[in-house]
Formats: C-alpha cells, sequence, structure tokens
C-alpha cells in the first residue's frame, strides 16, 4: 500500500468513525434510530447507579465527544478511545443474550478504530510537507 492509498484509507475511517457516533450520540436523546435504554442489558441495569434512559444519554455525550476529536484531527488518541468503548459495547451486549449481531458489528467497528488510530500514527503526525509526499503531490505543488 502506497503513502496515498494510506491516506484515503486515513480519511475514509476517520469520516465514518467521527460522523457515525455523533449521529448515534445524538440519538440517544431522540431514540429515532433505535430503543437505546433497551439494549442495557440486565445485568448492567442492575449495576448502574442510574436508569438506562440517564446511562444512555451519558454514554451519547461521549460517544459526541468522541466522534467530535476524531473528526476534528485528534484520531491519534480518541480512535484508540473509540476502539475500547466500541468493544466495551460489544462485551457488554454479549451478557444481555440477545443483539449479537450488533455485538458482531460493534467487534468489526473496534478493529476499524483499531486500525484508524495506526494509520492517524502516521498522518497526525507528519508534518505537511510530507502529507503532500504521502498523498503522491510533488514537493511544493498547489492542490
Amino acid at each position: 500500500m502506497n503513502g496515498r492509498q494510506s491516506l484515503v484509507a486515513y480519511w475514509a475511517l476517520r469520516i465514518a468513525l467521527g460522523a457515525v457516533p455523533i449521529v448515534t450520540g445524538l440519538d440517544k436523546f431522540a431514540n429515532l434510530l433505535a430503543n437505546w435504554p433497551g439494549y442495557v442489558s440486565p445485568l448492567a441495569a442492575r449495576l448502574l447507579p442510574v436508569r438506562p434512559e440517564a446511562f444512555m444519554r451519558v454514554a451519547g455525550i461521549v460517544e459526541i465527544v468522541v466522534g467530535a476529536a476524531i473528526l476534528l484531527g485528534f484520531a491519534r488518541i480518541f480512535a484508540w478511545v473509540a476502539m475500547a468503548w466500541l468493544a466495551l459495547i460489544a462485551l457488554e451486549l454479549l451478557t444481555t443474550g440477545r443483539f449479537f449481531d450488533v455485538a458482531a458489528r460493534d467487534a468489526v467497528l473496534a478493529t476499524a478504530a483499531f486500525a484508524l488510530a495506526r494509520l492517524a500514527e502516521v498522518a497526525e503526525r507528519a508534518p505537511a510537507r510530507e502529507r503532500e509526499l504521502l498523498a503522491g503531490k510533488p514537493a511544493g505543488a498547489r492542490a
């Protein structure tokens, strides 16, 4: 894979793993896409100090912050947060005894967040000149 291909993969993952958590995080307040409290396992609901609805709103705030940070160019740090968050969600979903399809999807998204974190190590640390070279532009060329 050349530098340009890596940069394209980085941007595709950055946009997807930035925008989707923002949308789903906002929806934790509206429940238009899903009945989010229904995804909380009975075990977790018993252990939580708040109702599942309140917990999901807090989760929504975390998702909005993580998604915004990734979109704003902090994927080198926040993709790791997204990876851990998604892995924990997948594990929690397994304890519901349902939603195995969603748990599998979140495990795959956690893997995508891992890939973004690794790509971001190069893409976000590289000075502008190196990013241009990674993108396949000749040194000093204007976009």
